[in-house]
């Protein structure tokens, strides 16, 4: 696991939700996932499928790619 790479896709999930409004279960619950795994997938305690960012995308309105933009400022 790539492990810098996967922190800076969790904080862009957490930055979108944040912005929405969304506490870590309420996303989890609008994206068909557990909260554990929001709360993994934002700490990078583990990695996740492309299915599963795609479902929290659609959940926070963006798109997939918009979550795995890595930004060498952030």
């Amino acid at each position: 696991m790539d492990k810098d790479f996967v922190l800076k896709v969790g904080k862009n999930i957490r930055k979108y939700r944040e912005q929405k409004g969304l506490s870590q279960f309420k996303l989890a619950i609008e994206s068909d996932v557990t909260p554990s795994a929001i709360a993994n997938i934002e700490h990078a305690r583990s990695d996740t499928t492309l299915t599963r960012i795609n479902a929290i995308a659609k959940a926070l309105d963006v798109k997939p790619s918009v979550l795995l933009e890595i930004d060498d400022n952030f």
